[in-house]
């Protein structure tokens, strides 16, 4: 699929331009993070490509292209979490994009059924490699088996 998006001018126009030339690399992929635009945090990551960026502006609900399925999805389609685009960033190079958004339903943004998708610390310092993860917001707000068809990858 070709992208509809013009390509990258040069680096002023790029970033202080006011034209969206997202820079996708060489898969067609751009980084996308998730905000909750009423709480804050970070609750997912994910990439988009061409389509899915343009579906997302065209609908206000976000759209991820699913590296590991290999085809695009719409955020919340089997779960009912579905994601409404309060607000989209592009970053200074145009090669992230930050999505502010309200999850529909239980608020839960992650496929394990919990508020983040980052639910577990890891340990930095001297001495921590190696260390186990600690939960960090780590309850569930709904059980995968009762809402997915099948276990995600």
């Amino acid at each position: 699929m070709t992208s509809s998006f013009p390509p990258p001018g040069p680096h002023e126009e790029l970033e202080e331009g006011l034209r969206l030339t997202p820079r996708f690399d060489r898969d067609g992929l751009v980084a996308a993070i998730v905000t909750d635009a009423r709480a804050g945090g970070v609750l997912m990551f994910a990439h988009m490509n061409a389509e899915a960026l343009r579906a997302t502006i065209e609908t206000g609900v976000a759209h991820f292209w699913s590296r590991s399925r290999g085809k695009l999805w719409r955020k919340g389609e089997e779960s009912g979490h579905q994601m409404k685009v309060v607000e989209l960033r592009v970053d200074c190079d145009q090669d992230a994009l930050w999505l502010s958004v309200e999850v529909a339903g239980t608020g839960a943004a992650c496929h394990t059924g919990r508020r983040s998708c980052f639910y577990r610390k890891v340990p930095v310092g001297p001495g921590a490699l190696g260390e186990a993860l600690a939960p960090a917001d780590a309850a569930r707000l709904f059980e995968p088996g009762s809402v997915y068809k099948a276990p995600k990858g």
